[in-house]
């Protein structure tokens, strides 16, 4: 094993390299809510009923499969690279080679022939997201025990996460759609081009790799697994019973379910919102920037915040805020700026997009730290420390956020009657519709940063004050198992 003695004092090497680990992941995961729901409309020709059942069917499975690999990878021998960073490295390639199918196009098939061709792709890359997800998220917890530096590890992982992602919300969006005619008001009528779509994510997956190698090799695990209990009670479902216990746990996975339902859900409404109701696909890519430019601002001062107000509080506060900004897109749906024609619409929305932003930063940058302390809370409650199974548990809460935004968007097209085939064949919306793109592209979100503010102000229980008190027990707890 590596030399483990030292359990803090990181430097700019392993946070870059774990930055590093969910840029690799974000080159191809980002193309889902980027891509995937038009690929599988416009492009595949699916209808979006039956893209709802195919979500449902791999989230069951993910149901079966997420608990059993963290169970499995917690309960391996750690190898001399540690316990976790091999299982990143070794599935980084099936993981590219899945992004890649998931996003051919074979061509002259049915509806019913890309339909099963969907699932295969989709849930294979799922398998492969969480063979390698699931370690990555685990590694963090032993890098450092240092609860300011877990936080920089979390504000690190997002910006690894916010660059990854910037190809496949930023640049791609510039370059595979192509115009075939324009609306009676003059909105220009663009279409995804599948072809241009694949060999972009081609070249994404090669890359994806190469990212991944380099944080195997920049990473390093300090904190030595805790010996492994000979216990039959000490098992998957021993776990999951403590968990079920865990408040902080719970609130937590229930505010990042929604954490990623509303960025899945938005990144995907928005590309029919600027595509089909603004004309204007191309400034799709301007979201991601009005999106995370604001950790920017916060990210130089973000340590200092969390010693004054604390982790819990900032993120409360800040989707409060988040939800505000939001309901007043929604609210000006009745105004001229919210009308396509007007020029300066799109821009007012992207200004209140940015100011969104603002409050979505504070947990979006910490929200992996959130899950350390939850790791550190259940080993003060249970003597048991198991991030393998608690990041598989929390990873899969995730996924079900994932769920509710595909299973959502695709039920609400569903509503609207948007047509699919009117928009495979370069054919117009009705009018009705392309307006009802612009309300659920809005009263949505609000209500799910709104429903995160309601848990974090009063479900998670882990503030401030709470915290300090579960790392001072810890502490001993060391202190005392270095003793004897």
């Amino acid at each position: 094993m590596e030399e483990k003695s030292l359990t803090h004092g990181i430097k700019l090497k392993d946070k870059v390299g774990y930055a590093l680990g969910d840029a690799g992941g974000l080159l191809t995961f980002s193309l889902i809510g980027a891509f995937q729901n038009q690929f599988y409309t416009n492009v595949l020709g699916i209808d979006p009923k039956y893209i709802v059942v195919l979500i449902l069917i791999a989230r069951i499975w993910d149901a079966i499969n997420d608990p059993l690999w963290g169970a499995f990878i917690q309960s391996r021998k750690p190898r001399p690279q540690g316990q976790f960073r091999p299982w990143i490295l070794w599935f980084s390639v099936p993981l590219a080679v899945s992004a890649a199918f998931m996003f051919l196009k074979v061509p002259g098939w049915s509806e019913t022939k890309y339909l099963v061709y969907a699932y295969i792709t989709y849930i294979t890359y799922g398998m492969m997201y969480t063979a390698v997800n699931i370690p990555y998220g685990s590694l963090a917890s032993v890098i450092t025990d240092d609860e300011l530096e877990r936080s920089s590890l979390s504000m690190w992982r997002s910006i690894g996460a916010g660059v990854g992602g910037l190809p496949g919300t930023i640049i791609l969006p510039m370059i595979v759609y192509t115009t075939i005619g324009k609306y009676p008001n003059g909105v220009a009528q663009k279409q995804l081009d599948g072809n241009k779509l694949f060999w972009c994510v081609l070249i994404l997956c090669v890359i994806s790799v190469g990212v991944y190698f380099a944080h195997y090799k920049m990473t390093k695990e300090r904190i030595a697994p805790q010996k492994k209990i000979k216990d039959k009670n000490h098992n998957a479902i021993a776990t999951l019973k403590d968990l079920s216990k865990n408040r902080a746990f719970i609130m937590l996975c229930i505010a990042s379910m929604m954490l990623i339902a509303f960025q899945f859900y938005y990144q995907s409404t928005y590309t029919y919102l600027f595509t089909d109701y603004f004309g204007k696909p191309g400034l799709y890519a301007m979201v991601s920037i009005c999106t995370y430019l604001p950790m920017a601002i916060f990210i130089p001062v973000m340590n200092k915040l969390i010693v004054k107000f604390g982790k819990k509080e900032l993120c409360a506060v800040g989707m409060a805020f988040a939800t505000c900004a939001v309901l007043i897109q929604f609210f000006i749906k009745d105004t001229s700026l919210a009308d396509p024609t007007n020029k300066i619409a799109p821009y007012v929305f992207l200004g209140l997009t940015f100011l969104s932003g603002l409050g979505q930063t504070f947990l979006v940058l910490e929200v992996w730290a959130l899950v350390m302390d939850v790791i550190d809370y259940h080993e003060v409650r249970t003597g048991k420390r198991e991030e393998g199974m608690t990041y598989a548990l929390f990873s899969f809460t995730r996924k079900l956020g994932q769920t509710l935004a595909g299973v959502g968007l695709n039920a609400l097209l569903a509503v609207i009657h948007y047509d699919v085939d009117a928009t495979k064949n370069g054919e117009l919306l009705k009018p009705d519709v392309i307006s009802n793109i612009y309300k659920i592209s809005t009263i949505v979100p609000a209500i799910m940063l709104a429903i995160m503010a309601v848990v974090l102000f009063f479900g998670y229980n882990l503030s401030k004050s709470k915290l300090a008190e579960v790392h001072e027990e810890l502490k001993a707890r060391r202190a005392a198992e270095e003793t004897e």
